[in-house]
């Protein structure tokens, strides 16, 4: 039997994830800071914090205990947040990258020693976000996929030298939770800035148009599982990129500005 670990297991494409592969035959440990309601064979739910180092290693006591390897690791947990980066809370600020950064670093330090006895993979999900240029109100969201995506090409290189495949995952936009809840952010910045009160309301218009284009979390599941069964898998994958986003990363900045200000004006 194979076995996988997956973070953000309990929702959107973390689920879809462990779902997929416990009907391919694999024993997923789903950890997540909360569990989903609907139990499923070959699914263990675990309650982890990867922010809490604590909380990882009582994980990996529990995950040794039932296996002496793991054929991957696969990180999805995340969180999104919208604000200015003149306005955002020191706390913000620091939390999002304690989740989406250092959760990375603390599982994949956490569970590599099954990974190598397993000679297993590690999958890195990142963000479309992370190969562009930062956009305004998103840019807290952007800086820390883009501190994850280069922690993932450092890992990439390192772990190449000892066998260990590290894949990098950059989806555009999919139905999950996070999709709701970058309405929310994006309601509260609204409500809550003092610099950018007319602006934000525009660039609402501009993200709610912008998400009509996403896919189901199924679709990057089936991609984890043609990764994890290949043997000598890329080291970069992307799913659903927008092309508008594509186009606009090549503009120079100044431009990107100029157009900026003309639509949110």
């Amino acid at each position: 039997m194979k076995y996988a670990l997956i973070t953000g297991g309990a929702s959107g494409m973390g689920r879809a994830t462990a779902l997929l592969l416990a009907k391919n035959g694999w024993q997923v440990f789903s950890c997540d800071i909360k569990k989903n309601d609907e139990e499923a064979e070959n699914i263990v739910q675990l309650l982890v914090d990867v922010t809490d180092s604590q909380s990882v290693q009582k994980a990996f006591e529990f995950v040794s205990a039932k296996t002496s390897k793991l054929d991957a690791v696969i990180n999805f947990a995340g969180i999104i947040m919208m604000n200015s980066l003149i306005e955002i809370s020191e706390e913000d600020f620091i939390k999002i990258f304690n989740v989406n950064l250092f959760g990375a670093f603390r599982i994949n330090k956490t569970f590599f020693p099954l990974v190598q006895s397993g000679n297993g993979k590690i999958i890195i999900t990142t963000s479309e976000l992370a190969g562009n240029k930062i956009l305004p109100f998103n840019a807290i969201y952007s800086i820390s996929k883009k501190a994850l995506d280069a922690y993932a090409q450092g890992l990439t290189m390192e772990l190449g030298l000892l066998g260990v495949p590290v894949v990098t995952l950059r989806p555009g936009a999919v139905e999950t939770p996070i999709l709701v809840d970058s309405n929310k952010e994006m309601e509260d910045l609204n409500a809550n800035t003092t610099l950018y009160k007319n602006t934000i309301t525009k660039f609402k218009h501009i993200v709610d148009k912008e998400q009509g284009g996403t896919i189901p979390a199924q679709k990057i599941a089936k991609l984890v599982l043609k990764i994890l069964q290949k043997k000598n898998p890329k080291h970069i994958y992307k799913k659903n990129n927008s092309k508008k986003l594509k186009l606009l990363n090549f503009l120079p900045t100044k431009l990107q500005l100029k157009i900026f200000k003309a639509i949110l004006k």
